[in-house]
């Protein structure tokens, strides 16, 4: 693996580390800023939306900066944003340092998958792409237990702290390692995304997306909370069952692409939903139980994200019939829906959390998940309904 790689590698490790650890430290970071634990969990809200916006937005307005710069730029800012979330003196700083951080993220992994493709050979890419998103994987595994841990026992600034170190690192390597004279191609203005948006197949499939992981993270932005004060788990467990999460992920990301090939991305997706929406049922009856709840967030790690591959394939089958002209910016657009998703779904399990309690947040997550099913029904009887007519214009 070229060394520039790994670079890359450790900085989606560090990214995806800061994105999601929160979760584990709402609690913490409610009780030391003073403020309700809804209130906390916007915090991954906002972090989404920054994601969700510097993904097209700022790709666009940065398409004439030389990659490695533009890199190195991503990554100073994403440092800084850790360091004042470090060194954050209340709530709103704090919200300043995740749109900041989350801006960041956007536009890194906009542009790292054309740099992990142009560090190897050809025949290699998919291989470089997939060895670049593995350290958001490792962060589920390791960095979120690992950062939570980090921040249970010696502050939640400290988990920042760490955070951004690991930023610095990843900083230096890509700085000695990734080559300056990396070629790109000016990606698609706003304008030229706006265009894709106006199909309405595509949108079909960003609506699965978003709502499919705004179901989901419904629970999940609070699921810290459900295993302490449902299931009765103290501060240093918590930071065990994430672990046995990130590495229930890890499997299910395999497992969800290995079905979209067996399958199709329809039928896998259907499977993926369905479960995924019975698994946050079950939630809300197992959930006062430690060992059962940790039972039902093992499998519900499996169902969480084995679902990415197939809309991102899905994505890609569409765009290259309605929008043949465009398919990176649709599948770049498909990653603003994740995030639109976790925003809207960190979001609306505040709501819950405020007026109905803590207890409700599985069930109606996957209720929302259930409409995700209903929106991939649809879809795949367009597209039988489309084969039928193309097959009788044959005729």
């Amino acid at each position: 693996m070229p060394l520039a790689l790994l670079a890359l590698t450790i900085s989606a490790f560090a990214i995806g580390t800061t994105e999601f650890v929160i979760v584990g430290l709402i609690p913490t970071m409610a009780a030391d800023l003073g403020v309700s634990i809804p209130s906390a969990g916007l915090l991954v809200s906002l972090y989404a939306l920054g994601v969700a916006v510097g993904a097209p937005v700022l790709t666009a307005m940065t398409g004439k900066v030389p990659r490695k710069m533009l890199l190195l730029g991503l990554m100073l800012l994403f440092t800084i944003g850790n360091l004042v979330a470090w060194q954050a003196p209340g709530y709103t700083a704090l919200v300043v340092a995740r749109v900041l951080t989350g801006l960041a993220h956007g536009v890194f992994f906009s542009i790292g998958s054309t740099i992990a493709t142009s560090l190897v050979p050809k025949d290699k890419a998919a291989s470089a792409i997939a060895t670049m998103f593995s350290g958001l994987t490792v962060a589920l595994v390791t960095g979120v237990p690992l950062g939570t841990f980090i921040g249970q026992h010696f502050g939640w600034r400290a988990t920042f702290l760490a955070v951004a170190a690991l930023g610095v690192v990843a900083m230096l390597i890509s700085l000695v390692f990734i080559p300056s004279t990396l070629k790109h191609s000016k990606p698609a203005s706003v304008l030229q995304q706006l265009q894709v948006l106006q199909q309405p197949r595509l949108l079909l499939v960003y609506a699965m997306t978003a709502v499919g992981y705004g179901g989901s993270f419904i629970a999940f932005t609070y699921l810290a909370p459900i295993l302490q004060e449902l299931s009765g788990f103290g501060t240093t467990a918590v930071s065990a069952v994430l672990m046995v999460y990130g590495v229930s992920v890890a499997f299910g990301n395999i497992w969800g692409g290995q079905l979209a090939d067996r399958r199709g991305p329809i039928s896998a997706l259907k499977i993926l939903f369905l479960g995924l929406a019975a698994v946050l049922f079950v939630l809300s009856l197992t959930a006062s139980s430690p060992w059962l709840a940790v039972a039902t967030v093992l499998v519900w790690g499996a169902f969480a994200f084995g679902n990415v591959p197939g809309l991102q394939v899905y994505v890609v089958q569409q765009a290259q019939r309605v929008a043949p002209h465009a398919v990176d910016v649709a599948s770049g657009l498909n990653i603003a829906a994740f995030n639109l998703g976790i925003a809207g779904g960190a979001w609306g399990g505040g709501w819950v959390v405020t007026h109905l309690g803590l207890a409700h947040t599985p069930w109606i997550g996957g209720l929302v998940v259930l409409g995700a099913v209903a929106l991939t029904a649809w879809s795949g009887s367009l597209d039988r309904a489309r084969t039928q007519s193309a097959a009788a214009a044959l005729v």
